[in-house]
C-alpha cells in the first residue's frame, strides 16, 4: 500500500504524515515538493527500504511505516505553519514537541494620549503610538505595581475622568492631571524615566527596599512582606550573566540544547543591550541521537511570536543555523505586520549571547534531573506498555443525579504535582455513562490545538470506555496513550476504600490486577479519585445554582412543566435568560414569555 501511496503524490507544497500498522501517527513534516521530499525518505532497489541517507532515528521511523496521507497547500510558508499546528494538536511519536502553552503578558503605554498609563496586555492593543514591554515570562504584576509606586503616573483608569484631585494625589503619587496640575511635557518627562527603568526592572528594586524597610521600621510588616516579595520576583526575572552589549538594542536570543534524553530551548530578551528576561521549555525525548535542529527551531520560532500577540522587536539570533531561516521570517513578517530578521551569527557579542542560552540550556537539563525522579513514570511506561513516558497525565470523570445537571471533569497532571491551571469541565447534554464520556472525551480532541494532548489519558470506567477512548484518539490522529481504572463491585455498588479496593485496570493489552498495596494502582487511584472530586464539586455548584434559578422562575409564576421545556430547548438557564421573547413564547407560551422577558433585571 505505501508504494502505491508513494506513486501518488502531487507535485505540490504540503504536509506528510505517516502512521504505523496500528494507525498512529509516527512523524509529520513539510515539503516544498510533497513527491521529492517524501521520496527522498526511501531507497527503491531492490525493494522499498529506508535511505541510506536518513539518520537513525528517522530510519527507525521510516521502518515502522506502512501508510502515509498529505495535504496541499497553497505554498511552503502555508505548509510550514501547518506542519506546525499539527505536532502541536497530534503529538506524533517522532516529532519532538517543545510545549509552552502558555502566552505571556506585555506591559504597554499608548504614548498617543495626552496623559498615559501603563497596562498589562496579552494581545495587540490597536493604537498608532503604542509601545510595548516585554515579553515577561514572570513579574509583569510585580513590575507594574513597582512603577506606580515610584513614579507620580495616572494611578488608575478612572482617574482622569473625574475631574478632580483623588487620594493619590494627596498622598503625594499622582501629579493630578485631572486638574492641570501638571503640564503634558513634564508628565511626558515621567513617563521617560519610567520607560528606562521598566527596561531593566532591576533598577526599581532600591525603591521598592526602601519602602519595604519603612514600612517595617513603623511595623506593618504584612506590606513590608509583599514589597519582599516583589523584590524576589523582580530579582528572579532575568539570568544573571555579565554581558552587556555597547550599542543598545533589543533583540531576542535563542539557542537549543539536546542531550541526555532532554531537549531544552532558552530564550533571552535583550533590551538596552541588557538581558532583561529569560525564558525556557523542556522536553523528554524518545530519541535524540542525529535530532533535526531545524524543525525544533522553526517550531520554537512559530510558537513564540503567535499572531495577534504583540511584539517588542522582530530581530531573532539563533545559536545555529537552520533550514527555512527566511521563510520562518517572511511567516512572522507576515504574521505581524512588521519586519522580522532571523540569522545565526558567527562571532562577536551575538554569538556571546547565544552561547550564555545555550549554557543555561544545558543547565537546565542538569537541574531537571536532579530533582526530579523518572524511575517510576519509567516502571509504568514499561509495566503497562506505554508508547510515551506519562510525563503528562489527564484523567477524566463524569457526574449527574438521576440525569439532572450532568457534568464531566478532567483533572491534569505533570511529572509530580496536580496541574491546576490545566483542569477543565464542561455542561453535558447526554445523561448514561457512556454517552457522556463520549461527549467530553471529543470535546477535549478537538482542544488538542489550544492545550496540546498529554501522553496519557486515564479513563474512570472499564473496557467499553477504553474502547470509546481508543476510538477517538484514533480518529484525531493525537499519540496519546490509554488505560482504564474500574472501581471494585462490592453488592453491586462502586467501592472507594482507600489502600484496600481492587480495581481493575484495563489496557488494549488486557485486564490487569494489580495487589491493592501496588504503588502503581495507588498511583491510578489518586488520579481518579482527583477526577471525581472535581467532576462532583463542579456539579454541586451547578444544582445550586440551578436550583436558585429554577426557584426564581417559580416566584415569578412558571410551572415546573414549563421551566422543564425551556431546560429542553434551551439546556441551561443562562440561555433562557438571554434568549428573546420570541424564542421563550415558541417553547412555552406568550404568558411565560411575558413573565420572564419582564423580570430579567432580576432573574
Amino acid at each position: 500500500m505505501l508504494a502505491d501511496e508513494l506513486k501518488s503524490l502531487p507535485n505540490s507544497p504540503g504536509v506528510y504524515q505517516y502512521f504505523d500498522a496500528s494507525s498512529k501517527l509516527l512523524y509529520v513534516g513539510k515539503a516544498k515538493v510533497l513527491k521529492n521530499r517524501v521520496k527522498s525518505y526511501f531507497s527503491f532497489t531492490p525493494t522499498l527500504a529506508p535511505s541510506p541517507r536518513l539518520s537513525p532515528r528517522i530510519a527507525k521511523m521510516i521502518s515502522e511505516a506502512v501508510h502515509i496521507e498529505w495535504i496541499e497547500a497553497p505554498s511552503e510558508s502555508d505548509a510550514l505553519i501547518l506542519e506546525n499546528s499539527f505536532i502541536k494538536q497530534l503529538k506524533p511519536k517522532y516529532n519532538i514537541l517543545l510545549r509552552d502553552d502558555k502566552t505571556y503578558p506585555y506591559i504597554y503605554i499608548d504614548l498617543s494620549l495626552d496623559f498615559p498609563r501603563f497596562e498589562i496586555t496579552r494581545k495587540v492593543i490597536k493604537g498608532k503610538n503604542i509601545k510595548y514591554f516585554g515579553p515577561f515570562f514572570k513579574g509583569a504584576k510585580e513590575i507594574l505595581e513597582a512603577l506606580y509606586l515610584e513614579f507620580k503616573l495616572v494611578q488608575k483608569k478612572s482617574c482622569l475622568k473625574d475631574k478632580k484631585a483623588c487620594l493619590f494625589h494627596q498622598i503625594g503619587r499622582c501629579e493630578a492631571p485631572c486638574i492641570g496640575k501638571i503640564s503634558k511635557e513634564n508628565y511626558s518627562k515621567i513617563v521617560n524615566e519610567a520607560i528606562k527603568k521598566l527596561k531593566n526592572p532591576e533598577l526599581l528594586i532600591e525603591n521598592l527596599s526602601n519602602l519595604m524597610s519603612n514600612y517595617a521600621i513603623n511595623e506593618n510588616y504584612e506590606e513590608a512582606a509583599k514589597l519582599r516579595d516583589s523584590i524576589n520576583t523582580i530579582k528572579d526575572i532575568s539570568i544573571k550573566v555579565e554581558v552587556d552589549i555597547a550599542r543598545l538594542e533589543d533583540f531576542e536570543a535563542i539557542a537549543i540544547s539536546c542531550e541526555r534524553g532532554f531537549v531544552c530551548s532558552v530564550r533571552l530578551s535583550i533590551r538596552d543591550g541588557k538581558v532583561a528576561f529569560a525564558n525556557h521549555t523542556l522536553s523528554k525525548a524518545n530519541d535524540i541521537s542525529n535530532l533535526d535542529s531545524s524543525s525544533l527551531y522553526k517550531q520554537i520560532l512559530l510558537e513564540a511570536f503567535p499572531p495577534d500577540e504583540p511584539v517588542a522587536t522582530g530581530k531573532i539570533y539563533t545559536r545555529d543555523e537552520f533550514e527555512d531561516m527566511e521563510l520562518v521570517s517572511e511567516i512572522l513578517s507576515k504574521r505581524h505586520g512588521k519586519k522580522f530578521n532571523i540569522s545565526s551569527p558567527k562571532s562577536g557579542d551575538k554569538k556571546s549571547i547565544c552561547n550564555v542560552a545555550f549554557t543555561n540550556a544545558s543547565s537546565f537539563i542538569d537541574k531537571h534531573l536532579k530533582t526530579h525522579n523518572y524511575e517510576f513514570l519509567n516502571e509504568i511506561k514499561d509495566y503497562f506498555k506505554l508508547t510515551n513516558l506519562p510525563i503528562k497525565i489527564e484523567c477524566f470523570d463524569n457526574s449527574h443525579l438521576f440525569g439532572s445537571a450532568p457534568v464531566a471533569g478532567m483533572i491534569a497532571w505533570e511529572l509530580d504535582k496536580f496541574k491546576k491551571e490545566h483542569y477543565r469541565h464542561i455542561h453535558l447534554k447526554t445523561t448514561n455513562d457512556y454517552d457522556q464520556m463520549n461527549e467530553m472525551l471529543t470535546h477535549r480532541a478537538l482542544g488538542f490545538e489550544k492545550l496540546s494532548p498529554p501522553d496519557l489519558w486515564v479513563i474512570d470506567g472499564g473496557e467499553a470506555l477504553l474502547n470509546l477512548a481508543k476510538n477517538i484518539i484514533s480518529s484525531s490522529g493525537a499519540n496519546v496513550d490509554i488505560i482504564a481504572i474500574s472501581k471494585e463491585k462490592v453488592d453491586a455498588k462502586a467501592h472507594r476504600a482507600k489502600g484496600s479496593a481492587n480495581d481493575k485496570i484495563y489496557t488494549e493489552f488486557g485486564k490487569l490486577s494489580l495487589s491493592p498495596n501496588d504503588k502503581k494502582l495507588q498511583f491510578f487511584q489518586r488520579l481518579r479519585d482527583e477526577a471525581h472530586r472535581f467532576a462532583i464539586t463542579f456539579h454541586q455548584n451547578t444544582r445550586k445554582k440551578q436550583d436558585m434559578a429554577s426557584s426564581k422562575l417559580a416566584n415569578l409564576g412558571v410551572s415546573q412543566g414549563s421551566i422543564k421545556k425551556l431546560l429542553n430547548l434551551f439546556e441551561n438557564f443562562e440561555n433562557i435568560h438571554n434568549a428573546s421573547f420570541e424564542e421563550i413564547a415558541k417553547a412555552t407560551n406568550k404568558s411565560v414569555a411575558t413573565k420572564i422577558f419582564n423580570s430579567k433585571s432580576s432573574y
